[in-house]
């Protein structure tokens, strides 16, 4: 059970392509979660499990789950997410959803029941375009998911999360009870493309994956004084605008001195128009970092910076948190597994820390879990342009593959919770 049955890549790829035919083209992946593509992604994920006799069910949440019985429980899980961003690329979260298909289409055309139960789960609501509210069903099975939270969230055309979930079949107070499968799965293990560009520039066609960084989003505000924008001298001015500029500034400072990322990606002026000097500006940062310390430091550095550029512009300052997630480290056993996987199946024994959050980080709180990546071309992702080369792409899939053999043969009864 160490290296077969081997996983089909060039199937696992013909699935994707085939998912991008029925909710993709030219505009991009039009897969947002609650919505039709993304039904119809489910519909055909669906039709595939039947091909090899499994039935899929889902959970209180939105998850979708599939097992193929093996003589042993608790489950290995594999998976990731089918809904995607507007206009999005083919392969982000897909990949993980069809790869771990690939692995139980294997075995089930093996002849042999598995050593231990084997169990897909495609994750609702991962990206949290629609809503805002990111990792949506992997949280409820985590146990972080707070109805009251999200219950008066709304999309851009003022639906209400609550509808539209009840319009999937998912009723919001019941979603936290899809916390009861925890204790039905031993490990997690995922497959993703990078979405960064670090494995495409270093030649490697996998890489394991320590863990997801943390971050801290925060909304911070400037209070100056509108005035005319022909009459007020310069050396009179409290322009909150320039404060926000500024703040933007220190901010990518911030990122780069604690070898982080860090962002300023929406910036508000009011009045916002030619001819006044903005009183107001408000400004969305994000902060990432994989180590604990080094986030607290950029979020302390953030708060500082913010009240220096105001009192240097005799404006004041504010802020109030958006979301936060803790950095989480991924476990080192099945880390080290990853990366021997891949060093067989693609040549490269690189382990790097993912930037961009993913399910596993949500069961990662719960369960032990590790993830492989795929470069990305041109490190592109969220995008119609984002695409991997079909020959790293088969390797990554290979080495989840031969990850998961390994893992299903070998997790023993004692690591299937965590503490």
């Amino acid at each position: 059970m160490s290296a077969e049955p081997a996983i089909d890549a060039a199937r696992v790829i013909a699935d994707l392509r085939e998912l991008d035919r029925r909710t993709g083209g030219a505009d991009g992946a039009q897969r947002v979660c609650w919505g039709a593509g993304w039904r119809q992604a489910r519909s055909l994920l669906r039709e595939l499990l039947g091909e090899i006799g499994l039935e899929a069910e889902p959970d209180p949440a939105g998850n979708l789950w599939a097992s193929l019985e093996g003589d042993a429980e608790p489950a290995l899980a594999l998976g990731s997410h089918l809904d995607s961003v507007p206009e999005g690329g083919w392969l982000d979260g897909a990949l993980g959803v069809m790869a771990a298909l690939g692995v139980l289409r294997a075995l089930a055309g093996a002849g042999a029941r598995p050593p231990r139960t084997l169990t897909l789960v495609d994750w609702a609501d991962e990206e949290g375009a629609r809503f805002g509210r990111s990792l949506f069903g992997s949280s409820a099975f985590s146990g972080t998911l707070e109805p009251t939270a999200v219950r008066d969230l709304r999309d851009a055309d003022g639906g209400v999360l609550a509808d539209v979930l009840a319009e999937n079949g998912v009723d919001l107070d019941r979603a936290p009870q899809a916390a009861s499968r925890q204790k039905r799965l031993a490990a997690y293990l995922e497959l993703h493309i990078e979405q960064g560009p670090v494995l495409e520039a270093e030649g490697m066609r996998a890489a394991a994956v320590s863990g997801c960084a943390g971050v801290e989003r925060h909304r911070f505000r400037f209070s100056g004084q509108a005035s005319h924008a022909g009459t007020t001298p310069m050396d009179r001015r409290r322009d909150a605008g320039l404060a926000a500029a500024e703040m933007a500034l220190r901010v990518e400072e911030i990122g780069s001195r604690h070898a982080g990322v860090a962002t300023t990606g929406a910036l508000t002026l009011r009045p916002g128009i030619p001819t006044a000097v903005a009183g107001e500006a408000e400004l969305l940062v994000d902060l990432r970092h994989p180590q604990t310390n080094e986030l607290a430091a950029m979020l302390a550095d953030a708060l500082a910076a913010a009240q220096a550029v105001a009192t240097a512009r005799g404006c004041e300052a504010g802020s109030e948190p958006v979301w936060q997630i803790e950095p989480i480290p991924f476990d080192p056993e099945l880390v080290a597994a990853a990366s021997r996987a891949c060093a067989e199946a693609a040549g490269s024994d690189r382990v790097l820390a993912s930037g961009a959050l993913h399910d596993a980080a949500e069961v990662a709180r719960i369960l032990p879990a590790a993830m492989v990546f795929c470069p990305s071309s041109g490190g592109i992702s969220h995008a119609v342009e984002e695409d991997t080369p079909e020959s790293d792409l088969a390797a990554g899939i290979e080495a989840f593959g031969l990850l998961a053999n390994r893992v299903l043969a070998g997790v023993p009864e004692t690591r299937s919770q965590r503490p």
